[in-house]
């Protein structure tokens, strides 16, 4: 194990379903999420103790599900079964790498999963296994990034790094507008005034109460989330 350069001892990554996809329309692309379990690992190995939260909608989303007619809380609880599937991938690839990972389920499916027992997640954290928590809090009409953001508190995370298309956050769309400007820093209370959406309101304001940082940046930037956490690269970091 390679020497602690990042002064986070305990960290939350934070991806969305899409990412799982590569270049497909639909599902798990097998080399993408093995390219992730690779980022992971270079993490792991500096000695940091690493949450995880996958989204589900490359597989299945449940506000697309309501918005076509489906009940909302039906539409929810399946996009939580999609969260564990994805889960279950990043544990596969993890494992091929000789990490040891834990997939922690919000609902109990113990043939597959563990149910989420806080303190026994943590001792794994303490063993320096990869816990990747699945289907959301256990509740509809929570997102998972609600999720990411109350399993980091419960975990004593020192930052969520949230991996995504773009190097940090904008005021606008960079894909869609050149000068979009790009903030070095920006607080919780701009991300919400602004519409950022860099996370749903509700998780933005949870880890403002409880002085959580938000890291963004770019998961597609290969080796990018090792030198985040080093102190290198492109990101943007809500705080207070």
């Amino acid at each position: 194990m390679t020497e602690n350069r990042t002064k986070y001892g305990r960290v939350m990554l934070k991806i969305s379903g899409e990412a799982l996809m590569g270049d497909t329309a639909f599902g798990l692309h097998p080399p993408t999420v093995q390219r992730i379990a690779r980022e992971v690992k270079s993490v792991h190995d500096m000695g940091v103790e690493i949450c995880m939260v996958i989204g589900g909608g490359n597989i299945f989303r449940g506000l697309q599900g309501s918005a076509q007619g489906m009940e909302r809380t039906t539409a929810d609880y399946m996009g939580m079964l999609a969260t564990v599937m994805n889960a279950l991938a990043m544990q596969s690839a993890l494992e091929e790498l000789k990490i040891h990972t834990r997939v922690i389920s919000a609902i109990p499916m113990d043939q597959v999963c563990e149910p989420y027992i806080r303190r026994r997640a943590v001792r794994h954290l303490e063993k320096k296994r990869v816990c990747i928590f699945a289907a959301g809090t256990g509740n509809p009409y929570f997102t998972t990034d609600t999720a990411a953001t109350l399993r980091a508190n419960e975990m004593s995370c020192e930052a969520i790094f949230k991996g995504t298309k773009v190097d940090g956050v904008y005021d606008k769309d960079p894909k869609k507008h050149p000068d979009a400007k790009r903030y070095e820093r920006i607080s919780y209370d701009e991300v919400l005034q602004k519409h950022l959406g860099v996370m749903d309101a509700s998780a933005i304001a949870l880890a403002r109460d409880n002085h959580l940082p938000i890291i963004v940046f770019s998961l597609d930037d290969t080796g990018g989330f090792k030198g985040i956490l080093a102190g290198e690269g492109t990101s943007t970091t809500v705080h207070d």
